[in-house]
């Protein structure tokens, strides 16, 4: 999970970067367009992030729990969130 982590922290520290950009651009008055394409690039990266912390989840805590007695339990959270994502 380290490599995947630090990858995630990235992601999220640069989007976070990101919106910082665009309230900026927003108290500059920049073209709106400009903005929506910079909160695009923004919602890209946190989908990208959200993508590798659910498969790390699917590869660690869900694959862990075929051998317990949680397997249905973890299938219903990733249920729950493709759910929430698929909306």
């Amino acid at each position: 999970m380290k490599i995947d982590k630090e990858k995630a922290v990235l992601m999220l520290k640069t989007c976070r970067g990101q919106i910082d950009a665009t309230l900026k651009m927003i108290d500059d008055g920049r073209y709106c367009l400009d903005v929506v394409n910079q909160i695009l690039a923004a919602e890209a990266l946190l989908k990208k992030a959200n993508k590798l912390i659910l498969k790390q989840h699917m590869e660690s805590c869900v694959k862990n729990a075929f051998t317990s007695t949680d397997v249905d339990e973890k299938i219903g959270e990733v249920v729950d969130v493709l759910n929430k994502i698929m909306k």
